[in-house]
C-alpha cells in the first residue's frame, strides 16, 4: 500500500510540477527579443514597447504587464492567467487559447486583437476597449467581468464586478 502511496505521489507531481521562473528567458523579452514556450513567470514587462514580439506558449502567468505596448504581439496558447494587464495596449494581438483566467485587463485595449478560444474565467475587463477585437463570445463574456465602460461589439454584453 505504500508503495501504492509512492507512485501515486511522484505520477502527481509529474502532472503539475512547480517551475521556477527563467531569469534569462525574462532578460531576452525584455530586450524585445521573442520567446516561444519561454517560461516567464512573474516577469515584469510594465511599460515597455515590445511590437511583434512572439511568446506563443509562454508562461506568462502573474506576470506584470501593465501599461505595455505589445502591438501584434502573439501569446497564442500561453498561460497569462492571475497577470496584470492594466492600461496595456494589444492592437492586432493574438490570444487564440490563451489563459487568461483571473487576469487584471482594466483599461486594456484590444483593438483588433483575436480571443478565439481565450479562457477569461473570472477576469477583469473593467473599461477595456473590446469592441473590433475578433472572436470574442457572449459564452467568453459570461465567466468574466466588466463594467459601464467596457467596450463591446453590438450584441455582446459583460456582468458588473
Amino acid at each position: 500500500m505504500t508503495r501504492f502511496f509512492a507512485v501515486m505521489i511522484m505520477a502527481l507531481a509529474g502532472i503539475a510540477p512547480a517551475y521556477a521562473q527563467n531569469a534569462s528567458e525574462i532578460a531576452r523579452v525584455q530586450s524585445g527579443q521573442s520567446c516561444v514556450g519561454c517560461n516567464l513567470f512573474q516577469a515584469d514587462l510594465a511599460y515597455r514597447d515590445l511590437p511583434g514580439i512572439n511568446l506563443a506558449g509562454a508562461r506568462l502567468r502573474q506576470a506584470n504587464l501593465s501599461l505595455v505596448t505589445m502591438n501584434g504581439a502573439d501569446f497564442n496558447g500561453s498561460n497569462m492567467s492571475v497577470s496584470n494587464l492594466f492600461g496595456a495596449r494589444f492592437t492586432g494581438a493574438n490570444f487564440r487559447n490563451t489563459n487568461l483566467q483571473d487576469a487584471v485587463l482594466v483599461g486594456a485595449y484590444l483593438g483588433s486583437a483575436d480571443l478565439t478560444g481565450a479562457v477569461l474565467s473570472r477576469a477583469n475587463l473593467s473599461g477595456a476597449e473590446l469592441d473590433t477585437a475578433r472572436g470574442l463570445t457572449q459564452a467568453q463574456l459570461n465567466t468574466a467581468c466588466g463594467d459601464e465602460n467596457t467596450s463591446l461589439s453590438a450584441g455582446l454584453s459583460i456582468a458588473h464586478c
